[in-house]
């Protein structure tokens, strides 16, 4: 596709909107009230918006390879802390999808340059859960179940930060775990107990 095809895309949309409601726009620039914040991977295939079926305005999006929430990363943590502590989201989301390259990459014994140490969280994963991953024989199988065991993780993350704690304490916020299947479109929820995930890390990483 060629970029003066992009603006020619974006004329259209914009007057598509406008046919359905001539204020769009409008109320759009007004401010944003987002429900949900949906931390996923940056694979194009996995559009946050469409396979949730939401609008413009209805969730706060952030992406990076295969998902990760490393308490290192400054980016997603600022993106966390604006969406609890400004935008009061009530859930939280991470989203994994299955035959995501940044997990089959960590599952790879070569030398990736920077991309080492971002992909060194999935290989932490691994290692935690190396005797479940170990018994299954067909690697499509681990691959997908790394996925998932991921996905946990990285909610696990989620609830080790402060503002995380607090909202989930004082006003209800919600974490959820799920996983997006390429091959037939649908959203999978991994259903963790985030309450019960709450609890027994803030044995340790209470930040109250």
């Amino acid at each position: 596709m060629e970029i003066d095809q992009i603006f020619k895309n974006n004329k259209r949309w914009i007057s598509g909107q406008l046919e359905l409601d001539e204020n769009y726009f409008e109320n759009l620039s007004k401010k944003q009230d987002p429900e949900f914040l949906y931390i996923g991977c940056s694979d194009s295939r996995v559009p946050a918006e469409s396979l949730m079926g939401v609008s413009a305005g209805e969730v706060f999006v952030h992406r990076n390879i295969a998902n990760q929430v490393p308490n290192t990363d400054l980016n997603v943590m600022s993106v966390i802390n604006y969406a609890v502590e400004h935008l009061k989201v009530n859930h939280i989301i991470v989203c994994g999808h299955y035959y995501c390259g940044g997990v089959k990459a960590a599952m790879q014994a070569s030398d990736l340059g920077i991309l080492n140490p971002w992909l060194r969280n999935i290989r932490d994963v691994y290692r935690m859960h190396n005797l479940e991953l170990d018994k299954i024989s067909a690697e499509e199988e681990k691959y997908k179940r790394l996925v998932e065991l991921n996905v946990q993780e990285q909610c696990v993350n989620v609830l080790k930060v402060e503002v995380v704690q607090r909202a989930c304490i004082n006003r209800g916020l919600q974490v959820h775990a799920w996983v997006f299947d390429i091959h037939t479109g649908s959203l999978i929820d991994l259903k963790i107990d985030f309450k019960k995930i709450l609890e027994e890390i803030m044995e340790i990483y209470s930040l109250k």
